[in-house]
């Protein structure tokens, strides 16, 4: 038998089964509604994985930072001026920054093509030695490992302010003509932000944190906010596994939504004793 027939037939009677036993049958009181959330969720990212694994095209809506990623870099090499590259100033324990160096390999590889150079000052140790290490792959696998040179990816200052003046200093030594701020940002967000803007830079940030995307909003051309920053690896990698996840979360959040809404509103006429029915029951 078919392995995808039997993996939807457990999956299908594992639900099943949980309801006709009935509550406390097998799990803890409250658990039901849980264990057949996280089945369903479980269902429809894998039927997602699957569609894409199989070859059929997953649509997934166009995010204008990305796509713009490729034209910054061409537009500095039209201009002969560099690419500066920021990952913010936290640590490998931050997944902001983690996802920036997802996404510098994706703009190492477009600088390699283009033969434009490349600047990733970092505040930490730890980042700019897997900086380097991303960066020398992008470039070996662009078939231009000539290019690389460990300098391009350069420590400057753990202190916060320090290394913002670092980068601006950059910034208005060598007015390079794109810049991405890509990772974990705090108060040095706006003073980077306004620097860049001020040379004329084209400008692409991305970042995780709430209370920094204003600035960012502001100040650059584009901006990635919340989980379009950290959906972008996968978007621009175009793996099967990782876009068919990313369609099936949407998927699960739409119907969360859905179900929240008809929460609510069958809640409303239990309550104004229009029905006799209380949806709260079921979970």
């Amino acid at each position: 038998m078919n392995n995808k027939v039997v993996i939807w037939s457990v999956l299908f009677l594992g639900v099943m089964g949980l309801y006709v036993l009935g509550e406390g049958a097998i799990f803890v009181e409250g658990a039901r509604g849980i264990f057949a959330s996280v089945i369903l969720v479980s269902m429809t990212i894998y039927y997602y994985i699957d569609r894409a694994s199989s070859g059929e095209e997953i649509y997934l809506r166009k995010i204008p930072g990305l796509q713009a990623l490729e034209e910054a870099v061409g537009r500095a090499t039209e201009m002969g001026k560099s690419v500066l590259f920021v990952p913010g100033i936290s640590d490998l324990d931050q997944v902001e920054t983690v996802t920036g160096l997802n996404l510098l390999g994706h703009v190492a590889e477009y600088t390699a093509k283009y033969e434009t150079s490349l600047n990733v000052p970092v505040s930490k140790s730890i980042v700019m030695e897997t900086g380097r290490e991303i960066c020398k792959e992008s470039y070996l696998k662009s078939g231009r490992p000539d290019l690389y040179y460990d300098d391009m990816v350069h420590y400057i200052s753990d202190e916060q302010f320090a290394y913002a003046a670092g980068v601006n200093g950059i910034m208005e030594r060598e007015k390079p003509a794109a810049i991405f701020y890509l990772g974990k940002f705090y108060a040095e967000s706006l003073i980077l932000a306004e620097t860049g803007n001020s040379i004329g830079a084209i400008q692409i940030a991305g970042t995780g944190s709430p209370s920094q995307i204003p600035f960012f909003v502001t100040a650059c051309d584009y901006t990635l906010i919340g989980e379009e920053f950290f959906t972008a690896s996968a978007y621009l990698s175009n793996k099967p596994e990782l876009v068919g996840s990313i369609k099936g979360q949407d998927i699960v959040k739409l119907l969360v939504m859905i179900a929240m809404v008809l929460t609510v509103v069958f809640n409303g006429l239990y309550q104004a004793g229009w029905i006799a029915f209380d949806v709260l029951n079921l979970f």
